[in-house]
């Protein structure tokens, strides 16, 4: 609510920047890294599992863009949004997001059983004979 307030009240100058600097400018990427540490410290009297994650504008930039990609959001617009020249700059995303997959599957262990060929049961077998 507060933000679409802020939008309509700066009105439908496109050299305005959301989040502008005290002159009315463009934020520096130490402006930038400074608010997001100081919201993360903040955040973290409320939500203290914060205090194990390393908040970044990447790292927030880079959750946007999956959660986008999750949601269904195709790649070219992600990447427009992102504002990459080329998807394979945004796949890079989805590399990471596979990687991490790899990284948790790795460290998972089977159940106590042996690893054997799946063998289908009598009933599946006879279903699928009738087909």
């Amino acid at each position: 609510m507060v933000l679409k307030a802020w939008i309509k009240e700066q009105g439908h100058d496109e050299s305005l920047f959301l989040f502008p600097n005290r002159n009315g400018g463009r934020l520096s990427a130490d402006a930038v890294q400074h608010a997001v540490a100081k919201h993360a410290d903040a955040a973290q009297r409320t939500c203290p599992s914060l205090a194990k994650k390393h908040v970044t504008p990447h790292v927030l930039r880079h959750t946007a863009a999956m959660e986008l990609l999750q949601a269904g959001v195709d790649r070219s617009l992600i990447a427009i949004w992102l504002g990459h020249e080329s998807l394979e700059t945004t796949q890079i995303y989805l590399d990471a997001n596979l990687e991490l997959k790899e990284a948790i599957l790795a460290k998972t262990s089977p159940l106590s059983s042996k690893p054997r060929r799946y063998q289908p049961g009598d009933q599946l077998i006879n279903y699928l004979k009738s087909l």
